[in-house]
């Protein structure tokens, strides 16, 4: 989620167990990308992948741009910088740092077309475009929860695993004899399949991702993850909880806390809070998005909103997110 503080750091003991979890819920997604572009632009020119319905990505392999979306400020990306947009919304890239078209206004074309990347001399912005879409067994748990942007940092940790993909990706497209063939590439499809995969894991570190990966340590809660995801509005008491995984209220307490370190209580008011942040950040309508998360009174909701995430949820909605966004270099 764009938020960041709901957990403490996670310790050096608790990592090795929170990276376990995190290996297993990966080992269920099957990655794929689809029409992927390499090349550079040089000169004016602007790029985007909005309006597919579909999820898209921005790899910087050299140079700088601008990630530039109506409303928000822009986003300064430089080399082996890069943003996952995890559903599709109105952007555009460019050289430039100067405001965003208005919403109803789409940017133009690129100009010049994107040209290959050649050995020698690095010139213009080297950039790795496509959509992508991730299936496989956990795959809708991680939608509910996952930011809609993830920004992929050069200095984040760790940096030397991005740096060394990066170096791969760019010395692939190198090769490929003509743009068009460089999306074509499986290595360079792979290759980006593996940044995609280490943004996860760095997001998963995080503290706002702790609990909900934690819990994929015990397999015995994956359906009751599952049904909190699904259906948060419903009235989940540690009885309706316990019962849904076929335990005991005591040994469910028990296995519960041990897997992810907080009380089911606990629990369930972060997961609705980052359920309910996603929504306001889609722009929905406050007073419904509380009864979608299971509060029928809004000050109620408020007041756990503003536990959770900082903030209450009308002075969370109308903040600047750009420095809340999920990027990995804060995990």
């Amino acid at each position: 989620m764009p938020h960041t503080a709901l957990h403490e750091p996670v310790t050096r003991t608790d990592a090795s167990t929170l990276d376990h979890s995190v290996e297993q819920l990966l080992s269920g997604l099957e990655w794929q990308g689809c029409d992927l572009h390499v090349g550079q632009y040089c000169g004016p020119w602007t790029a985007s992948t909005a309006g597919h319905q579909r999820a898209s990505f921005h790899l910087v392999l050299h140079g700088h741009c601008h990630l530039h979306r109506p409303g928000l400020p822009s986003l300064h990306l430089g080399p082996r910088d890069g943003v996952f947009l995890l559903q599709d919304q109105a952007h555009h890239l460019s050289p430039s740092a100067s405001p965003t078209p208005a919403p109803d206004r789409k940017p133009p074309q690129p100009t010049p077309a994107m040209q290959h990347l050649r050995d020698g001399p690095e010139a213009g912005t080297g950039l790795a475009c496509g959509f992508f879409e991730f299936k496989g067994a956990y795959s809708q748990l991680l939608r509910g929860t996952l930011p809609t942007l993830l920004v992929v940092r050069a200095d984040s940790a760790p940096a030397q695993q991005l740096d060394a993909l990066f170096t791969l990706l760019l010395a692939e497209a190198r090769q490929a004899p003509h743009a068009a063939n460089q999306g074509d590439s499986p290595v360079i499809r792979r290759l980006i399949e593996l940044i995609f995969f280490q943004v996860l894991r760095q997001h998963a570190r995080s503290q706002a991702a702790q609990g909900l990966w934690s819990l994929v340590s015990e397999p015995a809660l994956l359906p009751l993850l599952d049904a909190l995801m699904r259906q948060p509005e419903l009235d989940w008491t540690a009885d309706t909880m316990a019962r849904h995984v076929h335990m005991s209220r005591a040994r469910f307490f028990r296995v519960f806390t041990q897997a992810c370190g907080q009380s089911p209580a606990q629990f369930l008011a972060n997961l609705r809070m980052q359920l309910a942040a996603r929504q306001l950040d889609r722009g929905a309508n406050l007073a419904r998005t509380a009864q979608a998360v299971g509060y029928q009174s809004y000050a109620a909701f408020s007041r756990t909103f503003k536990k959770v995430i900082g903030q209450h949820p009308g002075g969370y909605q109308r903040r600047d997110p750009a420095p809340l966004r999920a990027a990995i270099r804060d995990a």
